[in-house]
């Protein structure tokens, strides 16, 4: 990754949860941070405000939805215009609930292969030409049960295992000039909603990950960080931060 200045990474779903603390954590490292958000804009211009008080100009909001295929190329032309420059992309942005079988819709298949797959895609393909310009990095954010599938949630697992694959792909078809690795979290914050994991079944998942804890935050951006700005020869990897969980799953 090019030094000479600042780099200019772009964070999707920064607004809020670890999309947020990941944009935190490259900002703190000296990263000009897009914070982008769809629909929690005011939590983007938050989190922007509180980064632009820490050092003035370094961070701005870029808001759009990434469901919008027509839209991707122009989002990311956008996003290399705010410092002139774009370093890196974090593929953060995700939807996340429940597909039993017998109750998956076009509708869930669409926004959540979408989400997860598709604009991570597109994005990285849009990003390419602007990343080639700076030796920069991708990091997609992945999830454990891209490996071993998750019980009910048959369509974000198989979008998540889409997105590791494309992980690998993207490293071998855009090196030399770019990186493009992923982070695989475990536990790490339960859902707003805790209809999908309730106390049980944390209390469950909490005992058979041999840390015997859920993991935090900064866990995952640390990860991110690390792959981003301090791995420079380091492509095509899933780094796994599920306090060993993937052992036993």
């Amino acid at each position: 990754m090019s030094t000479n200045e600042n780099p200019a990474i772009l964070v999707t779903g920064a607004a809020k949860r670890v999309g947020a603390v990941i944009a935190r954590t490259l900002h703190a490292s000296g990263a000009n941070i897009i914070v982008h958000c769809n629909r929690s804009r005011s939590d983007a211009d938050a989190v922007v405000k509180e980064m632009n008080a820490a050092r003035a100009n370094s961070a701005k909001v870029l808001q759009g939805d990434l469901l919008a295929y027509n839209a991707l190329k122009g989002f990311i032309d956008q996003a290399a215009t705010a410092f002139g420059r774009l370093d890196g992309l974090v593929n953060n942005a995700s939807a996340f609930y429940a597909t039993p079988i017998g109750r998956i819709d076009e509708d869930s298949w669409s926004e959540l292969m979408d989400s997860n797959l598709k604009a991570p895609l597109f994005l990285s393909q849009a990003a390419s030409t602007y990343l080639r310009k700076t030796r920069g990095a991708i990091v997609n954010v992945v999830d454990i049960h891209a490996e071993r599938p998750l019980k009910d949630f048959v369509v974000y697992t198989i979008a998540k295992a889409g997105l590791a694959g494309l992980t690998r792909s993207l490293a071998l078809e855009l090196g030399p000039e770019i990186r493009v690795n992923g982070v695989s979290p475990g536990a790490i914050l339960w859902p707003d909603s805790g209809t999908a994991f309730p106390e049980a079944e944390q209390a469950r998942i909490i005992a058979q990950t041999p840390l015997r804890k859920i993991g935090r935050p900064e866990d995952v951006a640390g990860a991110v960080k690390y792959l981003m700005l301090d791995a420079p020869f380091v492509s095509g990897q899933i780094l796994a931060v599920d306090g060993g969980r993937g052992l036993v799953i």
